[in-house]
């Protein structure tokens, strides 16, 4: 991502920056603390004021809260009733080089201490305990009109009874036409046997899978926080929302946002405070698999300089976070322009789709994410570049890695 000085925004974003500006005026005039509580909220799912993108507006609100956060105690700070996301903002602008400031006097934030996090609902749990009340409501409703019942079960039986006796009447009816025309009464049967028999024809088979990165199901994911792997040194783990509906597998709901859990190598790699509240671009569809005991059931696309052959890859990077435009929303698709298509449930291992089609996954000289057809052998004939898009339009880009690999 560039430096501040090298931002360019549109119309929109100006008067978004204009707006949030006049929100920073506000907490200095007035540290109320209905203020600060509606800047807090207003910040749970932004990494900056604009979303990902840095701005004059950051530096604002820092300048704003940063004397208030000093003196805040930790329950203040990430306690049930603290203001965590406002601590996030301070701690990011104070250190991130996107900002240039110099800051000699900063706020010590320990980004260990979170107090309070907020218990996930399991929303498959959920769900079925709403359904077994409605069971029991519905038995206790039922068992008050006993009589009722019982009455509507007789009437039923009678009139089964009555078209059981027509039927039989309608058969001999009809073996009696038979006779009279000298069509015998087991030729009869067999048509109706043969009919029966091809109504219950198998369905035909499924059309076979066209090979297509489309299979992949990429999306934008919105990263409501990530912390360290408490048993590897390597590994992140980010609570992700990514558009998932209520009841999925693999997921819990936090902050009223249906998330997946997602482990990733970043650490050490990629600073944590650059996890917090940003958008990513990530994989779906993959075999959920445990990494040194936690579930992950999603990845996250990063790029990294390719390999050339011969090297040995160190993972030493550097790396960098795909990103999806500014406005895209979470869950909103992903896909590589001329090769959209319905992505797989769940990826078969067996096929090695993702083994088959990440190859061509780079970056262009325009720091765009791309799939270069011409590099994966089985679409022999292919070639040329396609965009990686969201749905609404916008092209995914990396901040400087140009030729990567993108992962």
């Amino acid at each position: 991502m560039a430096a501040l000085a090298a931002q360019k925004y549109t119309p929109a974003e100006e008067t978004e920056i204009q707006q949030w500006i006049a929100k920073a005026d506000s907490v200095k005039a007035s540290a109320d603390k209905s203020v600060l509580d509606a800047l807090n909220a207003d910040l749970a799912t932004r990494t900056t004021a604009l979303g990902t993108k840095p701005s004059k507006a950051d530096i604002a609100i820092y300048e704003a809260v940063a004397p208030l956060v000093k003196a805040w105690s930790p329950e203040e700070r990430t306690g049930q009733e603290g203001r965590p996301n406002i601590v996030r903002l301070v701690d990011f602008v104070q250190n991130s080089p996107l900002f240039g400031l110099e800051v000699a006097d900063k706020v010590a934030v320990d980004q260990e201490e979170v107090l309070y996090v907020k218990p996930p609902v399991d929303a498959k749990a959920e769900k079925e305990r709403v359904k077994k009340e409605k069971a029991a409501a519905a038995a206790a409703a039922a068992a008050g009109t006993g009589a009722e019942k019982t009455l509507v079960d007789r009437t039923k039986e009678k009139a089964a009874a009555a078209a059981d006796k027509v039927a039989e009447v309608k058969g001999k009816v009809v073996d009696a036409a038979a006779a009279a025309t000298g069509a015998p009464e087991g030729k009869q049967k067999q048509k109706k046997e043969k009919k029966e028999k091809q109504q219950r024809q198998p369905a035909p088979p499924p059309a076979p899978t066209v090979l297509s990165p489309g299979l992949i199901d990429l999306r934008v994911g919105h990263i409501l926080k990530a912390i360290k792997h408490p048993e590897a040194d390597s590994l992140y783990v980010s609570t992700i929302a990514m558009g998932d509906k209520p009841g999925t597998d693999d997921t819990t709901e936090v902050d009223g946002q249906v998330c997946r859990t997602v482990c990733s190598g970043l650490n050490g790699l990629v600073p944590l405070e650059e996890m917090q509240g940003r958008k990513v671009v990530v994989v779906c569809n993959l075999k959920p698999v445990k990494m040194r005991g936690i579930k992950s059931s999603a990845m996250v696309l990063a790029a990294s300089p390719r390999i050339k052959e011969g090297e040995v890859d160190d993972h030493k990077g550097p790396v960098e976070l795909v990103n999806p435009p500014a406005d895209a929303k979470a869950g909103e698709r992903v896909y590589f322009e001329g090769w959209q298509a319905e992505p797989e449930k769940v990826l078969n291992p067996k096929k090695k789709i993702w083994e088959t089609f990440q190859p061509g996954f780079t970056t262009t000289g325009d720091l765009e994410v791309a799939f270069d057809a011409g590099v994966v052998k089985e679409l022999e004939g292919k070639d040329g570049l396609g965009k990686l898009v969201t749905a609404s339009g916008g092209v995914c880009k990396v901040a400087t890695l140009t030729g990567a690999q993108v992962r």
